[in-house]
């Protein structure tokens, strides 16, 4: 359906890619993956006609349609949802709209719209309504939405009745760029299902780990100008791609010694009349050698560290008996809650059970209407929001913004942070105010994580990273000493990042204390993604395993038995505060054990170089006693680990 040959593209003197070639056919479901600024787009538009390619051919199949869309649109005039939705071709669309226009003017007798409908009538408009309405349901559109103008809503509600528009019309061939982008989760996965058993071809970019293995059966991977084709979803491309490294190294370092032998054989004989043949014969047989190019360093996600943010009092805040209301909507009426120094939880559920509204409460964003809130000793929360951009000076560039936090940060560390996230080059010099949504959105998360607070609240912080930033943020978040609290769609980043999970569901609190595939065993879930969103808390939850989590709203798991009396609370926090103390010496024995195996691959390596053994004996002999201590503080190290853990088991 689709062939693309030995296409290529710079712009000046850089090259973005060459000789791409590939082919797409009605039943595969591809992913482009790669570096920002690898060409995923300009290859997009190529192949759209939007762009010009500097060499090579883009085919066709005859009569085949593509449906595209783009990272970001915006509403035409006063259409609404569904004349966009359902408008699937501009005939449709100028039709509809006139329906739409007159029905508005209560015009419904003139010959105008009489000839609209019967058009309409005709190009089977009437048919395609009910098919786009059924999208937009599962796109979470309401049945009130269908009728308000397009430009009331935000960019997100936008972009989804455009996603609406282009499945009613199910082109042969979908070509997405970071379609996830403005999905909640429910709409999510609807569209993950969807997709699988669409009619046509699928070509696709994102950054969702979890989409793309559920989805895709190719991946294309744009790497050092060249496009690589792997098969499989995305966790085999990451496997095969790594074997395939592996297998070029290796050979590419057998062909350099095998070069070098010959080489020193040459330099040696080579000027010996006896030799001199010989010589020759050596060189001709390395002028003939098909060489092996140097292997490309891969794309590598640059590890961020973070300033250790200053220390909290062990229990960082307490919420009793909360309650919450947006007028008459009662969010939680009773809640408790509390989290601990160094606890990583994450907050799931269905839409609207309340999920950004505790975060919000616990961030001091809003205020309980009732209730305790209590902020522990020394706590400084973070709160990261999507829509929260207020943070930022319009007027300041990239840079600017990025040395305004209150801690002194030269050019080169400010540098090296913005290019992980993204901002690399000139682009530091770029004013705030031109930024995109996602680009502003980075830019803050970049200013929290450079002066973190000891509790961060994060609301779904991966949204507008690509793969390799989004590996930059969990390295970051990985070594982070203080207390996390987020909320995220992206089930990669939550089985790295959470230790805990808190399901909400209608205003109850349940916690489960372990990770998130604990969660799911517990809560009996088959799909990793519907489990975010899941309506019901579990049944067979033991007591014990409810961790400072509860609601007024009903007997939970850890109330079914009464109230709960002060002994009670004192035995669980007492528990809480054990639980922590142990999980703070597992991590200090994780990161010293880390420490030295590196210090021991370090002596190790040092045991293997021959020309150790040319110089000073004593030398030798201090290393060697180095490597032995080493060894066996390792062993003394992963025994206490092992014990620790155990305990921590328990």
């Amino acid at each position: 359906m689709l062939q693309v040959s030995q296409l290529s593209k710079a712009y000046g003197g850089q090259v973005l890619f060459e000789d791409v070639t590939f082919r797409i056919n009605r039943e595969n479901r591809v992913a482009l993956v790669g570096p920002n600024g690898a060409g995923k787009t300009t290859l997009f538009s190529i192949i759209l006609g939007t762009g010009e390619p500097d060499g090579g051919l883009v085919d066709i199949e005859r009569g085949a349609r593509i449906g595209y869309l783009p990272q970001e649109t915006a509403p035409e005039g006063d259409q609404t949802v569904i004349e966009i939705a359902a408008g699937i071709t501009p005939e449709h669309a100028r039709v509809r709209k006139i329906i739409g226009d007159c029905e508005r003017a209560g015009d419904v007798t003139s010959d105008k719209y009489a000839e609209a409908v019967a058009r309409y009538t005709e190009l089977g408009g009437y048919q395609t309504e009910p098919k786009a309405k059924r999208i937009l349901a599962g796109l979470s559109f309401r049945d009130s939405d269908y009728d308000r103008p397009a430009r009331v809503l935000s960019g997100g509600w936008v972009m989804r009745a455009h996603l609406a528009r282009l499945l009613t019309s199910e082109p042969d061939l979908l070509m997405l760029d970071e379609p996830t982008n403005h999905l909640d989760l429910e709409s999510l996965g609807w569209f993950q299902n969807y997709l699988k058993s669409y009619p046509g071809g699928i070509f696709l970019i994102s950054h969702d780990r979890a989409f793309l293995n559920a989805l895709v059966d190719h991946v294309l991977e744009i790497r050092h100008h060249r496009v690589h084709s792997y098969r499989g979803n995305y966790d085999d491309y990451v496997e095969e791609a790594a074997a395939r490294d592996a297998q070029h190294m290796a050979a590419y370092k057998n062909q350099q010694g095998k070069i070098a032998q010959l080489e020193r054989f040459i330099e040696r004989f080579g000027a010996k009349n006896t030799k001199a043949t010989q010589a020759k014969s050596k060189q001709k047989q390395i002028d003939r050698m098909d060489k092996i190019d140097a292997p490309l360093e891969s794309a590598k996600t640059l590890k961020v560290k973070f300033p250790e943010p200053p220390p909290s009092g062990q229990t960082v805040i307490t919420l009793e008996d909360i309650h919450f209301a947006y007028g008459e909507h009662r969010v939680y009426k009773g809640i408790d809650f509390q989290a601990q120094r160094g606890e990583r939880i994450v907050l799931v559920g269905p839409n609207g059970a309340g999920k950004s509204t505790l975060l919000k409460l616990l961030a001091g964003v809003l205020t309980p209407q009732q209730g305790e809130f209590t902020l522990g000793h020394n706590a400084k929360p973070g709160y990261f929001s999507q829509s929260r951009l207020d943070v930022l000076n319009a007027e300041n560039t990239v840079l600017e913004e990025v040395q305004s936090i209150n801690r002194a940060i030269n050019e080169t560390e400010a540098r090296t942070v913005l290019g992980s996230f993204l901002f690399r080059g000139d682009a530091v010099f770029k004013k705030v105010a031109v930024l995109s949504g996602g680009e502003k959105s980075r830019l803050a998360l970049i200013k929290l994580l450079l002066d973190p607070p000891n509790f961060l609240l994060m609301d779904e912080p991966t949204t507008h990273l690509d793969i390799a930033s989004i590996d930059a943020l969990i390295a970051a978040l990985e070594n982070y000493t203080g207390t996390l609290v987020f909320i995220s769609h992206d089930v990669y980043f939550i089985r790295k990042i959470a230790r805990s999970v808190l399901h909400i569901s209608a205003g109850d609190l349940t916690a489960y204390a372990g990770d998130y595939d604990y969660y799911l065993f517990k809560s009996q879930s088959a799909d990793e993604r519907a489990a975010l969103t899941a309506g019901e808390k579990l049944t067979n939850q033991r007591p014990d395993e409810v961790a400072h989590a509860g609601s007024g709203n009903g007997p939970s798991e850890a109330s079914a038995a009464g109230f709960k009396s002060k002994e009670q609370k004192r035995a669980e926090a007492a528990a809480r505060q054990e639980r922590a103390k142990i999980r703070a010496e597992v991590d200090l024995l994780e990161e010293q054990i880390c420490k030295l195996e590196d210090k021991q691959r370090e002596l190790s390596a040092q045991m293997e170089d021959p020309d150790l053994y040319g110089g000073d004996s004593g030398k030798v002999m201090q290393i060697n006693r180095d490597l032995m201590a080493v060894n066996d503080e390792l062993e003394r190290l992963n025994e206490a680990w092992m014990a620790a853990a155990d305990k921590l088991e328990e």
